[in-house]
């Protein structure tokens, strides 16, 4: 028996940019790229209210969708290449060729569209069918292995909506970059649905930027990486386990941070600050909201613990995020730089600095630090990055955040609207947290997690009860 959320695949085809609209294109790896070469792939699904059926939305909307993602790839072209990574010593590079394309799959789902968007806990491999799989890469005769970099899936619930996925190599792209080439794909399938042609090749704005050259790399950090990473991918093995083996116990869920609470959660720290008399912290809605999430996460992981040795409260919990560098340099780079630019963050606490009265307060101080450090230095201890990484992920005590409320994620209008919602589905597999502005409540931040079903009725019991106290 087909399972509720299992699809029915309606078609499959490779769309490109329109033929010899882009020439060969070589795009060398920066300093910023590399460090994501072995970064799992990055899955992002946007739902859609449309009350259409199928045969409507494969006769008037897929044609659309079909010819402003080609004329998208036209500008945005890296995401339709391949990865090349010839054998050491040679360098991976981005290489685009006339007919270079990415694979999109249509599909069908019957299953309870509302369920699928809702923000309670669900099981998690219920969004795993409208994820896109990537092309497998293939190997030349002199071993260099050619990597796909984009896939692309659309799925048709008919009469209530439309899943966009995209699954995509880290690699060639930040979430900026990203989202530069979603919102421009949107934009153009708005214009084509509103008849309004004239103004797709005119607006620059659309465009990004693929000029490697501006990103300088005065700390010499190019041939470091590239010896790590040559390192790391001889010993690299892919994880073979089945996603619904993974998934097997897993629920997802997402929880929204209201405009009040953030402000009344921003007062207190405030206030704490002025009571212990100590500087004003960097008190952002991006700390705040990471600071709160990290503290919840090790007490719902905790709350199956009766009591912790001084041993286990003196263990160091780490917290990652990545900030974006491009007006953090000495070296000019432009908003639509389309790449990577991004420094990598860690954070570390105590356990019992995080689980104490004070464990807001304290992570709000370590992360607020390392954020407001970044604007003195955005590129100072870089050359830690991957063996910070490398280090602190086997310690099994890292929590780390994908997206980002700046992203603008809500913003991506097809046509037909806003999303209803928006997911970060790599997260199930990582153990991340998903921050994205509020699709319904301006100044709110949805966080999406992906847990055990204990860990996430304990942190939904402490989320909950701790926002009635703010």
């Amino acid at each position: 028996m087909a399972q509720p959320n299992s699809v029915k695949v309606l078609e499959i085809c490779q769309i490109g940019p329109p033929p010899k609209s882009v020439p060969t294109t070589s795009l060398p790896l920066t300093f910023f790229d590399i460090p994501w070469l072995l970064c799992r792939p990055m899955q992002r699904l946007f739902f859609y209210e449309l009350p259409y059926p199928t045969d409507h939305f494969k006769q008037t909307i897929l044609p659309i969708l079909k010819h402003s993602l080609s004329l998208t790839f036209q500008h945005f072209f890296p995401l339709a290449s391949n990865l090349i990574c010839p054998p050491q010593p040679l360098k991976p590079h981005i290489l685009y060729t006339d007919g270079d394309s990415a694979l999109l799959t249509i599909t069908e789902c019957v299953g309870d569209f509302d369920h699928i968007v809702a923000n309670y806990p669900r099981d998690a491999r219920d969004l795993h069918p409208f994820v896109p799989q990537l092309n497998p890469a293939s190997v030349l005769p002199d071993n260099t292995r050619v990597v796909p970099l984009v896939s692309l899936q659309l799925t048709v619930f008919p009469n209530s909506g439309i899943c966009i996925g995209v699954t995509f190599c880290h690699v060639v792209a930040d979430g900026r970059a990203f989202h530069h080439f979603m919102k421009s794909w949107a934009s153009i399938c708005r214009k084509i649905i509103m008849g309004d042609l004239d103004c797709i090749d005119s607006n620059s704005t659309l465009f990004p930027f693929h000029n490697r050259d501006v990103v300088k790399d005065p700390n010499g950090l190019e041939p470091n990486f590239l010896e790590e990473w040559w390192n790391w991918a001889s010993t690299w093995k892919e994880d073979a386990r089945l996603i619904n083996d993974v998934l097997a116990d897993k629920v997802r869920a997402t929880f929204v941070l209201g405009q009040a609470h953030i402000k009344r959660l921003k007062h207190r720290i405030t206030s704490q600050c002025m009571d212990k008399e100590l500087e004003p912290l960097h008190v952002s809605t991006f700390v705040v909201t990471c600071a709160l999430i990290w503290v919840y996460l090790i007490k719902s992981q905790d709350s199956r613990v009766s009591k912790f040795s001084d041993i286990d409260n003196e263990k160091l919990y780490y917290f990652n995020f990545v900030a974006d560098c491009r007006n953090r340099l000495e070296f000019p780079i432009p908003s639509t730089y389309f790449g990577n630019c991004l420094a990598i963050c860690f954070v570390s606490l105590k356990r019992c600095e995080l689980v104490g009265e004070n464990g807001i307060f304290s992570a709000v101080k370590a992360i607020g630090n390392k954020v407001r450090e970044l604007e003195s230095g955005a590129l100072e201890g870089a050359e830690k990055w991957l063996l910070d990484w490398k280090e602190i992920s086997e310690l099994g005590h890292l929590v780390t955040v994908a997206g980002s409320p700046r992203l603008g994620v809500y913003e991506t209008d097809f046509g037909w609207g806003r999303p209803k919602k928006s997911e970060v589905v790599q997260i199930d597999v990582s153990g991340a947290i998903s921050l994205a502005e509020c699709g319904d409540e301006d100044g709110a931040i949805e966080v999406g997690l992906a847990l055990s079903r204990e860990n996430m009725d304990n942190f939904n019991a402490i989320f909950q009860h701790d926002l009635n106290l703010l």
